[in-house]
This record gives structure tokens, sequence and C-alpha cells, in this order.
């Protein structure tokens, strides 16, 4: 690597030479001592330097010379070397011009002629220190940077936020570290991803998996959500401030879903869908593990729920179902809603309100489905007063105008059921699922 090199410009041939002189005396160890006759020559001799990539941790500058002066001149090498330091040397330089490198191009130190030796080669050497003293500093701050965006990447920042966390004191993290809150849950998933994967190796499952996280990632941010895990082909996201907010972000990425479907038919690929489970409830954040290894992680049964009801998409073929607890907490007007189903999840013997959002659909579906919402509501009502016969005249109805309606056909096929061989004593038109 070449030795750094000091530049020394003056128009003044035997000064020029003296101070070269003097320099090298002291210097010509660690660095190489240039010298021009004018501020142009400096200028080309600066950009043989850039281009050789030879660092210049100073530059000594006369004032007064033919053609540029050495105010302009220090100031357009600020411009292309920031963090070089300046020093003017010279007899003649008036107020102004040092105030013009002063305030544009951070001038070091003004020096007049003629100089005392011992003076100049004590500001050289400390300026040159200073120069290196602030490049490590810089490369360091680099690297801490550098660190610090690689730390971003796995660990959700927000996370840490929500723990009373900064930057300031990231490195005081112990285990145990926790907190309650209400939060929102969303559980995002592929639908049959198994049966796809089989047909790709294992890169294009990569490639395919970490193409669509990126269309996923993006909506939940925007909407002020955190990614709190991958779980292969799926996502859970936290929502601190309000359940909208994951709804919002869940739209979202169902219109982005259908943005790289369009993409993956133009390469003659397979289109793809998702179920979102959406729920809202308190949870536990903190750091578990042990003094090796950390992590941060939620702990609570509505994390539980808000997986069971994303499960629960695959069986009423929804994009996108939420939680009574979410529905009693958001504004009806902003969302096309309707009531899905009255289920006891899987683990759970307390039963809850399941809805469907149907925005993110096709404007199609959203007309189709909306349009027999209050045939619904109509059917669901018969079917929990046990009037099993009128309710399968409505679901029959509803299905000759939509025959895909996956939570009518199951309507009808309970109310068929119990119909012909009656409900338990206990009976309150709870469905028990065992859906994981």
């Amino acid at each position: 690597m070449p030795k750094p090199s000091i530049l020394c410009v003056d128009d003044e041939v035997t000064l020029l030479e003296s101070l070269r002189e003097q320099m090298k005396r002291v210097f010509s160890a660690e660095y190489n001592v240039e010298i021009a006759e004018s501020a142009e020559m400096g200028m080309e001799i600066l950009e043989e330097f850039i281009e050789d990539g030879i660092e210049v941790p100073l530059i000594i500058s006369d004032q007064i010379m033919p053609g540029m002066k050495g105010d302009e001149f220090l100031i357009k090498i600020h411009q292309k070397l920031p963090t070089t330091l300046k020093i003017l040397l010279t007899g003649q330089a008036n107020a102004e011009a040092v105030g013009n490198i002063v305030n544009k191009a951070k001038l070091y130190r003004y020096i007049a002629k003629p100089w005392d030796t011992q003076d100049l080669i004590l500001t050289v050497t400390q300026a040159v220190k200073s120069f290196f003293n602030e490049s490590e500093l810089n490369q360091k701050s680099m690297l801490l940077f550098q660190n610090s965006e690689i730390f971003y990447k796995y660990v959700p920042v927000e996370f840490l936020k929500l723990l009373n966390y900064d930057e300031s004191n990231y490195n005081t993290i112990k285990l145990g570290d926790s907190i309650e809150k209400e939060m929102s849950i969303l559980f995002s998933d592929i639908r049959s991803f198994t049966n796809l994967s089989e047909t790709m190796t294992p890169k294009e499952n990569f490639d395919f998996i970490n193409a669509y996280l990126s269309y996923c990632g993006p909506a939940i941010r925007n909407h002020n959500g955190f990614i709190d895990k991958y779980i292969g082909d799926a996502i859970m996201a936290l929502f601190p401030i309000k359940p909208e907010d994951a709804i919002d972000s869940a739209i979202e990425m169902l219109d982005n879903l259908h943005t790289y479907n369009q993409k993956r038919k133009e390469k003659g690929r397979q289109r793809i869908s998702s179920g979102i489970g959406i729920h809202t409830g308190n949870i536990m954040l903190g750091v578990i593990g042990e003094h090796k290894r950390f992590n941060c992680t939620v702990i609570s049964d509505a994390v539980n729920l808000a997986s069971r009801i994303e499960s629960l998409t695959k069986l009423y073929s929804a994009s996108l179902l939420i939680s009574e607890s979410v529905y009693e907490k958001i504004d009806k007007e902003k969302y096309h809603i309707r009531l899905v189903d009255y289920v006891a999840v899987k683990g759970k013997a307390k039963g809850i309100k399941i809805y469907e959002v149907l925005n993110g659909n096709s404007k199609r579906i959203i007309d189709l489905k909306i349009s027999t919402k209050g045939r619904l509501e109509e059917g669901v009502n018969l079917y929990k007063d046990k009037d099993f016969s009128k309710a399968l005249g409505i679901f029959k109805e509803i299905l000759e105008i939509d025959p895909k309606d996956s939570a009518v056909e199951i309507y009808l096929k309970r109310s068929e059921h119990f119909e012909k061989y009656g409900v338990p004593p206990d009976w309150e038109g709870l469905e028990k699922l065992d859906l994981k």
C-alpha cells in the first residue's frame, strides 16, 4: 500500500523547496512530501492521488498565487477530500480569505510567513495525528453501524423497545426481562405449501419463500407492526398499537400476493394463496434462553389462539379471519365483515365468534358474499334456535347464489346432521374443532 502524501503548494519556488526539505527531514519515513508551484498543478496532483488511492492527510497552501488563490483552491479540495486537513501558510492573507476557508473548507490552522520551523513541525505532527485518529474513528463507526444493521436484521428492534431498551443499552439485555401488554397477533401461512415444495429443489424452495416474504414484510412494517418470527413459510407478526393496524396489514399482504401471483402467472407458475388469522389479547414479551444464547419471544395463550384462527382459514376457504376480541375493538364501517362461526378451537373449552374480513379479495367475491350476508345471519340464528329445517332452506338458497361459500356449506351439513340425529342436551350452537 503506497505511503500517504502531504502536499505543499506555493508559487515561490525557493520557499517551496525549503518547506519540502524541512518536512522531509521529519516525516519522510511515514509520508511522501509532494510540492506544486500553483493551485492548478496541485489539483492535478491530487486527482492522481485520488485515482491511485493515495491518502492525503494534509495540504499546506499559500494564499497569493497566480491564477487560483489559496482559499479557492482549498475550498475546491474540500469538496473532493473533506477529511483532509488544510493549513494556510502565507504572509498576505486577509481576514475574508481566512474566514472563507474556515467556513467552507474547515481550515485546520493559519500560519504566517516567515514561519517558525518548530511551530510548523509541531502543527503538522498534530494535524496528521488528528487525521488518522479521525479516520480510525470513522472506520470503527462504520463497522459499528454495519454490525448494528446486521443485528437489526436478526433481532426485532421494536421488540427491544417494548422492553425499554435502545441502542445505548442493548449490551445490558438479560434473561428474564419481560413485560405484559395487550397486542394484536397475526399469523400468515401459505396454503398447501408442502405439496408445492415437493415440486421444487431446496434452492428453489428458499428462493420462492424469500420472494413471497419480500411482499409480506413491508406490508407489516407499513402499519406499525413487526415480524416476531418466521416459521418456515409462515409469519408471526405483532401489532402493539391497535387491532386495525393488523387488519390493514393483512389486507395489504393479500393485495401484494395478488401482484406476486400476476408475476408468477407471467412465468407460467401456479397461483398461490395464503390464510391470515388475527387475535387481540394480553401477551408476555420477554427474553429466554441461557447465557450463551438469548432469544426474544412471546409467551401467551393469545398467540396460540391466533395460530388456531389462521388454521381455520383452510376450513372456511377464507383469506382473512379475525377473533371476536379484534372485532369488538375496530371501526366496523372501515371493512366488509361477516360472522362466520361460533367455535371452540383445539385446547379451548370457551367458544369465540369468528369473523371473516372480505377486504383483500376480488370485488366479485366481496360483492357476492355481501349480497348473502343478511340471509346468512338469518340462517345462523335459526340454526342456533335449533330450527334446522328453516335454516337448511336459507343455506341452500345461499349456495345457489354462491356455490363456493364454504362457511355456508359447513352450516348446511351440520344442520342436516342435527335435523336427522338431534343435538346433545347441552348444545348451545358451539362447534368444537380439533384443527391445530
